[in-house]
């Protein structure tokens, strides 16, 4: 043998330098040894101090960022994880290499009576105990994090903030988002995670879809989120819906229309199930295919009913295309209540609002029309709608009547802030949300878009006795 090869052997030799050391003794010296053990260590140490101190921060709410909270719950849990990882094949490849050089042949021995030993076994254990309780709390933090509506509207801020501002402002905001969207159970929970990773990539990618796409053939059925609350059986008997509208002619006093909606469900009076709630009764089974996304077009209707008897309706003129005899759907809360929660007003309600409650002066001549113009005008930003709305207004007020404007600036200009701040709620140019976006299917009002009740109710659908789906308003509310 060399000179050469002989000093290679003594660099990776540990007898050379540690005389009389153990084979634990050598490996624990040797991963420090180790660029992969340093690193390893390093990144372990790094992660478990950054997360402490980022759970300090968000318990005390000193900073308001969800990325910062992401960083604390995900990412540098994470981090740690392959920080810990990288230790024992640090401690493999270490030795492996001793074994290369024959230097690995004592087996590794923990001699409790060696308080050397005792020291690091302890150490050992103190050191596992506190990263397993530290994963376990991140985890639940991180869990609860991720399934909060923080979570959902903030970190994807741009995609999910015309969802999250509709939802803060609907009768479900204080409703977490995942009691609707997933529902209890791990089956549905780590469903809808593995979802999520489909679309963070696509908001990676910039794919995502402009405007986001009513999930509804992706929920959970309603029975196992809706009805966690709301009960369809109990018998609601009739509620009165009250509709305010004023005219361009006539500002100053509204129209008042008032409804008897004939809500339903089981009456313990005669033991039947009536009104609108009968359609999602439990001794009724309701199944429609519809043959668009929007579910505008029903081309079937089936009829399941509490004697057993089952009917089906079908429209002649709406054709079914191939491979979609199986897209039946189970008629549930969603298909009538689409929007339960991210509402989108449209700006003649928004306008008529705004006079009844004095934020719009019903005094100004004109200001209803010019309101409906300069809320619909097409902005091409937001920004750019924050800086001209109020102008706007104000400059068909002055085409008007420069005298009327000059008398009504103050009046105007409170208009105009309120119809900004109409607008900022419902439309976002970037994320192709406008005014009428995305429709109801409550009701009848946008029943020329294929939307609502005359879907199926249309008297055009017919079984094969040769009756059809009524139409009569009586079925759902008594006369206005």
């Amino acid at each position: 043998m060399s000179n050469n090869d002989q000093n290679t052997n003594q660099e990776y030799d540990p007898r050379n330098t540690e005389e009389g050391k153990g084979a634990l003794d050598r490996l624990i010296q040797g991963l420090w040894r180790s660029p992969l053990g340093v690193l390893g260590v390093g990144i372990t140490t790094i992660s478990i101090t950054l997360i402490m101190i980022g759970m300090i921060i968000d318990m005390l709410g000193l900073i308001k960022n969800p990325y910062a909270s992401l960083v604390t719950y995900t990412i540098l849990p994470a981090l740690m994880l392959f920080g810990l990882f990288l230790i024992p094949i640090a401690i493999y490849l270490q030795r492996r290499k001793w074994r290369k050089y024959g230097m690995d042949r004592d087996q590794i021995i923990i001699n409790l009576s060696n308080p050397k030993h005792r020291l690091a076994l302890i150490g050992f254990i103190v050191l596992t105990v506190a990263n397993v309780s530290l994963l376990a709390i991140i985890s639940y933090e991180g869990y609860h994090f991720t399934d909060s509506p923080y979570f959902c509207g903030m970190v994807c801020h741009q995609v999910m903030e015309p969802e999250y501002v509709a939802y803060q402002r609907s009768a479900h905001s204080r409703v977490a988002c995942v009691e609707c969207h997933i529902g209890p159970g791990a089956e549905w929970y780590a469903k809808a995670k593995i979802s999520g990773l489909r679309q963070v990539v696509a908001v990676l990618r910039n794919t995502y879809n402009r405007p986001i796409p009513a999930p509804v053939h992706e929920l959970r059925p309603a029975r196992d989120t809706c009805e966690q609350c709301h009960w369809p059986e109990k018998f609601h008997g009739k509620k009165i819906k009250r509709y305010v509208s004023f005219t361009n002619d006539n500002q100053k006093e509204p129209k008042i229309t008032e409804i008897a909606l004939h809500t339903g469900g089981h009456n313990p009076e005669n033991n039947t199930f009536e009104g609108i709630h009968w359609h999602v009764s439990q001794q009724v089974e309701v199944s429609y295919l519809a043959v668009d996304e929007k579910r505008t077009q029903i081309a079937r209707v089936k009829v399941k009913r509490p004697d057993g008897t089952t009917d089906e309706f079908v429209k002649s003129d709406i054709e079914v295309p191939q491979n979609t005899e199986q897209q039946w759907r189970v008629m549930d809360c969603i298909d009538c209540h689409n929007r339960p929660t991210h509402i989108y007003n449209m700006p003649e309600e928004r306008v008529d609002f705004g006079l009844l409650s004095k934020r719009i002066n019903p005094e100004i001549p004109g200001i209803r029309e010019d309101s409906l113009q300069v809320i619909t005008k097409e902005y091409a930003s937001r920004a750019e709608a924050e800086e001209a709305m109020i102008s706007d207004l104000l400059f068909l007020q002055k085409e008007r009547s420069a005298e009327q404007a000059a008398k009504y600036k103050e009046d105007i200009i409170k208009a105009g802030s309120f119809l900004l701040e109409a607008y900022l709620g419902n439309v976002w140019p970037d994320m192709k949300v406008k005014w009428g976006t995305y429709p109801d299917h409550l009701g009848h009002q946008n029943a020329e878009e294929g939307y609502g009740c005359w879907r199926c109710h249309d008297e055009e659908h017919l079984n094969k006795s040769g009756e059809t789906i009524s139409q009569d308003c009586s079925l759902c509310h008594d006369e206005p």
